[in-house]
């Protein structure tokens, strides 16, 4: 039964509804008990007379039947295990008809063919064993349906297996057994789900113990009471509590210095979302020397004004204003024609110095120009001057990463804060255990107050973290973490007594009012095959706005609340030194002389381990300043 036999078949069954076998082996239209079909009446597939198919199938010689294997016997043992194309002969043509047959009656009542087809593939896994079904069900004229295949399947389990007992077939046992099987793999696969949930809360209690007993440390302190109350924001506002505060005893005479110096401190650090003028007056990290490339321009904003770098005929990075002297267009949108910058709009032309040198369709004016900035090339960052005046100060030696290390990610990120917040965010090292649980400080310990106050008493220090930070002006912002393992802190241990290293520098470069452009560098002393793997730099940058989105939501808070007249630097505390120290710096750009930020930013350059920002004693004399700004 070919192909056309089966559509002439299947036009039969839409002409009454019904099929039934002829003796010539075609089909026509019959119901279950072999009369004229009725209404509502399903019928099925019937192959009465496929013995008259498959009478050219057994009427071969019985060598044809065991083509495959006629040959064997002139082959070596060897090339006989060798895997063959198998043919499928003419003669099983029947029985994959009957397969086909088995599946549409399976739909015409309704049920579902692919379990049906499934089970049919099963059973022809093992050629011998269907053959003599197919041809025990042709013989018997019986029904296409599965359930007679299955009965007809079962005879011959019984009848070719000796080890049948029960009434269980070996074709029933294999399918019990492959379920079986997958029920054992579900159970292991539950199991490692549970056995890792049950680490991850035995590392949380473990978490919530040391969190207890941290507390339970803390709570054995005494603090004294205040022995003069003092007129706050709410007592200001509630007439009676001023009275209240006011009539209340005065403090006593050692108090006294403190309070001058927690007002002077106040005094000093003052928060601002404005850009002080002489902030300008140093060299700013503005891209990655890889990124410039011959024929590539790169726009980038700072100070308010937008600039773009590009490299000249001589091959040197240079910056330019991005905007055309002719009709504003920015020269961004344009390209490099010859180390020159070709505007878009009609096509002037403008060298590494700004000067305009091509003005096509029109007569050459001379002196015209855009305004650019001075640009250097230095430890694979290229850096500008944006102040207006002749450069006056060195670039600092601190872009390049120490001996050992090599560097594995430069990324380049817009990130919607100002970045005199986002540089106390950096140098802020508190706020990791509480912030970053879901990135690189989870399981992070909270520090402990009593080791400091301990050691302290000891004459010595207590580092919390492997970790080393340190501040250059103008934003460039250093940290490096010892590690003991990759991704595994040492408690207890400085960066410097480990034996591998992580390095980080964040530059946060002021683009205009609330924005920044963040150029972050990482390196390693460890594992430089990380390097030639291509999916890392995708890795990196997906790990660092992870860690950057989590530190945005708070501080776009404080950003929006400054613009509400709030204050960030109200009540400093011991571990904000260097925060305090860069918030001192900033306020001395705006009303300090030269020489004074100078100093402030010599005292900011020098680095902090973990153990000295935490140090409670240092905060006394560091944090607190009276209100000439000097430090006591």
């Amino acid at each position: 039964m070919g192909p056309k036999s089966l559509s002439s078949s299947c036009s039969s069954f839409r002409s009454c509804g019904t099929y039934s076998a002829c003796s010539r082996g075609k089909y026509s239209c019959m119901n279950r008990r072999g009369s004229a079909p009725g209404p509502m009446q399903r019928s099925v597939l019937q192959p009465a007379r496929l013995r008259s198919v498959s009478v050219s199938a057994s009427s071969r010689p019985a060598a044809d039947e065991h083509s495959d294997h006629a040959l064997d016997k002139y082959l070596p043992r060897w090339l006989q295990s060798v895997p063959r194309v198998r043919m499928r002969p003419a003669s099983e043509r029947p029985f994959q008809q009957l397969a086909e047959l088995a599946v549409l009656n399976e739909r015409l009542q309704g049920r579902r063919p692919w379990e049906a087809r499934k089970k049919l593939e099963y059973f022809q896994k093992s050629r011998a064993t269907w053959k003599a079904v197919c041809q025990q069900v042709l013989a018997s004229d019986a029904i296409a349906t599965l359930e007679k295949i299955e009965e007809a399947q079962r005879k011959v389990d019984e009848a070719l297996s000796q080890e049948f007992r029960d009434g269980n077939s070996v074709t029933e046992m294999r399918m019990e057994l492959q379920h079986l099987q997958e029920e054992l793999e579900l159970a292991h696969k539950t199991l490692h789900e549970t056995q890792h949930l049950v680490n991850y809360h035995e590392k949380e209690v473990e978490k919530l113990q040391q969190e207890a007993e941290s507390l339970r440390r803390l709570a054995s302190i005494e603090i004294p009471e205040p022995s003069e109350p003092t007129l706050g924001r709410r007592d200001l506002a509630d007439p009676a509590r001023a009275e209240a505060s006011a009539s209340a005893p005065p403090r006593s005479t050692a108090e006294e210095p403190r309070r001058r110096q927690r007002g002077g401190a106040k005094d000093m650090l003052r928060s601002s979302l404005d850009i002080e003028e002489g902030l300008k007056d140093y060299w700013f990290p503005v891209e990655f020397s890889k990124n410039v490339t011959g024929d590539k321009l790169i726009p980038f904003e700072v100070f308010n004004e937008m600039y773009v770098l590009f490299r000249d005929e001589t091959g040197a990075a240079s910056c330019v204003l991005d905007e055309c002297a002719h009709r504003g267009c920015p020269l961004s949108l344009g390209s490099v024609e010859d180390g020159r910058v070709q505007c878009p709009y009609h096509g002037w032309e403008y060298d590494g110095r700004g000067q305009c040198t091509k003005m096509p369709s029109t007569a050459f004016c001379k002196g015209i120009g855009v305004r650019a900035l001075e640009t250097v090339e230095k430890d694979g960052l290229v850096w500008v001057w944006a102040g207006s005046c002749e450069p006056f100060r060195e670039i600092p030696d601190v872009g390049a990463p120490p001996a050992g290390h090599e560097v594995h990610s430069e990324l380049v990120l817009e990130v919607p804060v100002e970045h005199g917040l986002l540089v106390e965010n950096l140098l802020d090292l508190a706020h990791a255990p509480f912030t970053h649980t879901s990135t690189f400080a989870r399981g992070w310990p909270v520090p402990d107050a009593v080791k400091f106050r301990m050691m302290s008493m000891l004459g010595g220090e207590w580092d919390p973290y492997p970790i080393e930070m340190k501040f250059e002006p103008p934003c460039i912002t250093l940290s490096t973490i010892g590690l003991q393992q990759p991704g595994q802190l040492e408690r207890g241990a400085r960066a410097a007594d480990c034996d591998k290293h992580l390095r980080q520098m964040h530059v946060c470069l002021p683009a205009r009012n609330g924005h920044t452009r963040l150029l972050y560098r990482m390196s390693l002393d460890f594992m430089p095959f990380l390097k030639k793997l291509p999916f890392m730099d995708a890795v990196w940058r997906e790990m660092a706005n992870r860690v950057l989105g989590e530190d945005l939501v708070l501080v776009k808070g404080q950003q929006e609340r400054l613009h509400r007249g709030g204050d960030t630097w109200g009540n400093p505390v011991s571990y904000d030194k260097l925060a305090v120290r860069y918030r001192r710096w900033r306020n001395s750009l705006s009303h300090g002389s030269e020489e004074e930020r100078r100093a402030a930013a010599a005292q900011l350059s020098k680095g902090m381990t973990a153990g000295e920002l935490f140090s409670i004693d240092e905060a006394e004399r560091e944090v607190f300043v009276d209100r000439r700004g000097a430090s006591r």
